[in-house]
């Protein structure tokens, strides 16, 4: 069995390649990374090491690499006769990387069992949003996507900052979630050990969005201006922990409404989540977790849709508005473009231009003039 992933980073090495890699899959690297690709290429191991509580270490082989832009037919070739494609990659990559996998089910063999691609991405629906891409890539051609399978996944392991005293090695954090639909599927699923199938992905999927992803992103954004340099420092300071787990009981009752789960069981998983902030040992600098505010406080993402879908309830999502005006004033952060867009449209849109461009939520929405009122606080301090 052969798995195809693409995205060579961290969390590409560090969860879904060593997953995969335990599964027992010959796992094949795809970027466009080339000194990385090098380094793979010449390597015959790397290790993952868990840090902080609980944490061991495996050591990954019988790996080989592909820098798809300079040899892409050898790229096409190995999606073309492999068993399952994942990615890794952000979601504003799947986009670039539609082509070539398109070009690989062109290529794929009759009578090969369906590619299984599962896009392992910190959005929602993500292999949706990727079989999309490539049907617009095969255009004519469209009856070779019944060569693939596509399965959304929901995926959570937080990977920091990697030291580059470490080479290929990745530090990760000892807790990980793989978890894959199983409706996709007309027979097993792929055999993969260390992910869990499930009937509906989408409560865990918005359960990991709203409570992981949004207290991380409140960490980084109320941390940064309380001071902090890393998230376990922010959540430290007993305010903003506070203000995080204010907004997380908020989006903890949205995810008891919208989906049922037991009150004990969120709270526990939500409580699990503010542990794995205060991990001292992953270090993760407030300013990488912050990164791309714009993509963050789009319509469907980690604050905005919480919030609105709170609003829509004829809630106010008061501690969520205090994360989104904390996310308004990360700009000017010199390695994040997103940063200075968000500087510059702050610098030369009204406040209900910015509403309406950054977070898709327009006039006639009951949070519109909440977020139009944030976004003149954030203005006035500039």
């Amino acid at each position: 069995m052969t798995a195809v992933h693409f995205g060579a980073g961290n969390i590409g090495r560090g969860f879904i390649g060593l997953l995969l890699h335990e599964a027992g899959h010959d796992l094949v690297f795809v970027d466009v990374n080339a000194p990385l690709i090098s380094a793979l290429t010449a390597a015959d191991s790397y290790r993952v090491i868990e840090i902080g509580p609980g944490g061991g270490e495996t050591t990954v082989t019988g790996f080989s690499a592909i820098d798809s832009a300079a040899d892409r037919d050898a790229a096409v070739m190995a999606v073309a006769t492999a068993d399952i494609v994942t990615t890794a990659v952000g979601p504003t990559v799947l986009r670039f990387i539609a082509p070539l996998i398109a070009d690989g089910l062109r290529a794929r063999a009759a009578g090969t069992p369906p590619l299984v691609i599962m896009a392992c991405e910190n959005a929602l629906q993500a292999t949706d949003s990727l079989r999309a891409e490539i049907a617009t890539a095969l255009g004519d051609d469209a009856a070779a996507l019944t060569r693939a399978i596509f399965a959304n996944t929901a995926v959570d392991r937080i990977v920091p900052t990697a030291d580059p005293a470490d080479g290929l090695d990745v530090r990760v954090e000892p807790f990980c979630e793989w978890a894959i639909e199983t409706g996709p599927f007309p027979g097993a699923p792929p055999s993969i050990p260390g992910a869990h199938f499930v009937d509906d992905l989408a409560p865990y999927i918005e359960r990991k969005l709203f409570t992981v992803n949004t207290g991380h992103a409140a960490t980084a954004y109320l941390g940064r201006l309380a001071g902090a340099a890393t998230i376990h420092e922010a959540i430290g300071m007993p305010a903003v922990r506070d203000a995080v787990s204010a907004a997380l009981r908020e989006t903890s009752s949205l995810l008891v409404a919208r989906h049922g789960f037991e009150r004990a069981v969120q709270d526990a998983y939500r409580d699990t989540a503010l542990r794995r902030f205060a991990n001292d040992a992953l270090a993760d600098p407030v300013e990488r977790v912050g990164r791309q505010p714009l993509r963050k406080l789009s319509r469907h993402e980690r604050l905005i849709e919480p919030a609105a879908a709170l609003a829509e309830r004829g809630e106010h999502p008061t501690a969520l508005l205090e994360v989104i005006s904390a996310a308004l004033q990360f700009v000017d952060v010199a390695d994040d473009p997103e940063s200075i867009e968000l500087g510059e449209k702050l610098a030369s849109l009204t406040p209900e231009q910015v509403v309406v461009e950054v977070t898709g939520v327009g006039p006639e929405h009951p949070l519109h003039s909440a977020l139009v009122s944030r976004v003149a606080d954030a203005q006035r301090a500039r």
